[in-house]
């Protein structure tokens, strides 16, 4: 039993509130447990100078932690004159994960901007915003008739192993004391799109890897019922 009484298999509490502002085509705040991402979808009738004519759209996705999103204050980025490594990093993470499973010649030449807003983090935050933004993306297409260019569901969810025991969804406290740190993305149709596993403490081996991707599997799957539940929401006017 975990710290909050969960399953060593078990998500934390997972919802998602679509149209949660009402000026982007797409928003949708998730919330995983304490961790609270607001993502937004917004569409420019345009693509970078060096897609013009190719008759493709592009996707790309923006990551920031809001200053009071963490224990201690975390300084706004733009304060400082450049995004920090980790950041970067992320913020492309979501961009892949989400043209992964999006037909660009569908959505025309257009630019689809993917915002991602950490509110309140207490672990998993990029695999939150990556469940979140395809919800966003997903309200903003189908709000303009191009729902045909996401061809299918993508969600992300954190693993570890703690104390030599693998645990699905992990919060902070788990977080900063994993042995191995693992974040898993795939599409609806249970194929991957990444996977990221690090030894922070402790090397792993290939029956210990196959659990967590086994654990993750089933937890994409929950999540993508939740995510489902939020698309399918009927769209205002």
């Amino acid at each position: 039993m975990r710290a909050d009484g969960r399953r060593a298999d078990q998500l934390r509490p997972v919802e998602i509130l679509v149209d949660y502002l009402e000026q982007p085509q797409g928003s949708a705040l998730i919330s995983c447990g304490r961790t609270r991402v607001l993502c937004t979808a917004s569409i420019d009738e345009s693509v970078p100078r060096w897609m013009k004519g190719a008759g493709r759209g592009w996707m790309t996705a923006e990551y920031g932690l809001l200053p009071a999103s963490t224990g201690e204050r975390t300084q706004r980025e733009a304060s400082a004159g450049k995004q920090k490594g980790r950041t970067v990093e992320i913020q492309r993470l979501i961009g892949r994960s989400i043209r992964a499973v999006t037909d660009l010649e569908a959505l025309g030449e257009r630019t689809l901007w993917l915002d991602c807003d950490v509110l309140q983090a207490d672990g998993g935050t990029r695999c939150a915003a990556i469940s979140g933004a395809y919800v966003a993306a997903r309200r903003a297409l189908d709000r303009l008739g191009l729902g045909k260019a996401l061809t299918d569901s993508v969600a992300g969810v954190s693993l570890g192993i703690v104390g030599g025991e693998p645990l699905l969804d992990l919060d902070y406290s788990e977080d900063s004391r994993a042995d191995v740190d693992v974040n898993v993305v795939m599409s609806g149709d249970g194929r991957l799109i990444e996977v990221q596993a690090t030894a922070e403490g402790e090397r792993y081996s290939r029956d210990e890897l196959d659990v967590l991707l086994d654990l993750a599997a089933e937890g994409i799957e929950r999540i993508g019922e939740t995510q489902r539940q939020a698309v399918e929401t009927v769209l205002p006017g």
